[in-house]
């Protein structure tokens, strides 16, 4: 009964803790669902993410993920990109009680001081650019707040994580949009690119970088997940790193089921490529169980394990949250975000203290934009 007793005051802590916190998750899948008839104020039982359920897991701030595959490239991925950030703007009217859309570090805080959802814009793959400084620095005064410099294919500037090396890393061109980035404060996103492109981007870059959405290798296998040697580079340099909640990232026994039937998915998903990503994938699934048996299920615990690995790697001033929703297959116990207090109780049981909690929740990222910021502010004056 102690122990039953000693529980619930863990868990009345938690709560109130998480629910006092600024809750940022810094990589949010459900843009394209703000462009139909789907609601964003209305509660779902499909998909991860809604205002509503927002408000029941106590996430108060996100980046919308501006995506789309790296193989729509050109005038049309412009095209498509705007009206993706359009969609954005036009929740944010809609709703203005609600959410403010939020460009820099004292706007997430006035936003979050006001009891309003913060919501930033981020863009998942450099392909979106068209190859163009001056688009970047259009995206830039649309509210772009970071920048994945690839999505799962290069660019014709940048080598990713899950195509063959192209560029070496960065060409010199994706070395002028490093640079470019700091200049217009923008963080530079390195998830999903190659090592390689790491390296060089680390090394270009004056400000601190972000992985929005990325795990540790060491536990997960996964080509998408950092090294610690990545990890430590990255925080060395004031950075941080966003866990992923996506069950194939965080789980090194599933990953290795979805290697063996990497090829058949693919196939699948070119097969149903006409159809919504929500019925598709049920059915992706479903085949993929018959030709090779049910994939290993990850408890959403593996995501705190990935969070308590890089915080000892590194200190808990350069851990986040980047889950991916809407964005793939989550962990049991994390179906959608009103399950995100279980990660504030849990680190709390670690002996995680109350300051340090808040900074993985949300402050961590703040702090990051403010100092992307600080040092444009420094570039435009010739410092």
């Amino acid at each position: 009964m102690m122990f039953a007793q000693t529980n619930d005051k863990v868990a009345a802590k938690a709560k109130k803790i998480h629910f006092s916190s600024l809750v940022m998750d810094t990589h949010i899948d459900v843009t394209p669902k703000l462009q139909g008839e789907w609601k964003f104020g209305e509660r779902h039982t499909t998909g991860h993410i809604d205002q509503p359920r927002m408000k029941e897991g106590g996430l108060n701030g996100l980046f919308f993920s501006i995506f789309m595959p790296g193989t729509v490239t050109g005038p049309k991925a412009v095209n498509d990109a705007i009206l993706r950030i359009a969609a954005v703007h036009k929740l944010a009217e809609d709703m203005p009680d609600q959410i403010m859309l939020c460009r820099t570090a004292a706007d997430v805080r006035e936003a979050h001081k006001k009891g309003k959802i913060a919501g930033l814009l981020g863009m998942e793959g450099g392909h979106m650019i068209n190859n163009s400084l001056p688009v970047l620095r259009m995206y830039a005064e649309l509210g772009v707040r970071y920048l994945t410099l690839t999505h799962s294919v290069n660019t014709d500037w940048a080598d990713s994580s899950g195509d063959q090396p192209k560029s070496n890393g960065l060409s010199n061109f994706g070395k002028d949009v490093v640079r470019e980035l700091n200049k217009l404060g923008i963080m530079v996103d390195i998830s999903h690119v190659s090592d390689k492109t790491f390296w060089d981007a680390l090394e270009v870059s004056r400000a601190p970088m972000i992985a929005s959405h990325s795990s540790c290798r060491s536990i997960s296998g996964h080509p998408r997940n950092m090294t610690d040697e990545m990890i430590k580079a990255l925080a060395a340099k004031g950075g941080v790193i966003q866990i992923n909640y996506l069950d194939s990232f965080i789980d090194p026994e599933l990953y290795a089921w979805t290697q063996k039937t990497q090829a058949a998915r693919r196939d699948l998903m070119l097969q149903f490529q006409n159809e919504p990503r929500e019925t598709a994938m049920p059915k992706v699934r479903e085949e993929l169980v018959k030709q090779f048996g049910p994939a290993p299920k990850v408890s959403w615990e593996r995501i705190v394990e990935h969070i308590d690995h890089a915080v000892k790697l590194v200190g808990v001033d350069h851990v986040g949250l980047g889950s991916d929703f809407d964005g793939g297959s989550m962990p049991v116990g994390m179906e959608d975000c009103t399950k995100l207090p279980q990660i504030t109780e849990a680190l709390l049981k670690k002996g995680y203290k109350e300051k340090d909690i808040r900074k993985i929740l949300g402050l961590n990222t703040v702090r990051l934009l403010a100092d992307v910021e600080r040092i444009a502010g420094q570039m435009h004056s010739g410092k």
